[in-house]
């Protein structure tokens, strides 16, 4: 009798799977561009109003090219000394961060 108690244990614990839960990740990426589409001007074509911002803020910048896309907004190859970089200006000469 005590064999056949102890059998049954034994076949209901083995029959028993601990439960275990693995966590869920969900990873989502979201990838924003926030490059339009410029197209290259002559710097002829550049605003007078940006020419003149340009000369306020930075007298000794040089500006190598001129690029504007759809809305009427200007990006500027600049070169200060030995420093080079991008403005970004509206039509009228405001500058704007991007």
């Amino acid at each position: 009798m005590k064999n056949l108690f102890l059998s049954a244990a034994i076949v209901l614990g083995s029959l028993t799977s601990f439960a275990s839960t693995t966590p869920i990740t969900n990873t989502i990426v979201k990838t924003i561009s926030i490059e339009d589409e410029y197209t290259e001007i002559k710097l002829e074509e550049l605003p007078a109003a940006i020419a003149e911002s340009l000369k306020k803020a930075y007298p000794d910048a040089v500006i190598t090219k001129a690029y504007k896309n759809e809305k009427a907004e200007y990006k500027l190859d600049v070169t200060v000394g030995d420093k080079v970089g991008n403005l970004f200006a509206n039509a009228d000469g405001s500058w704007i961060k991007k």
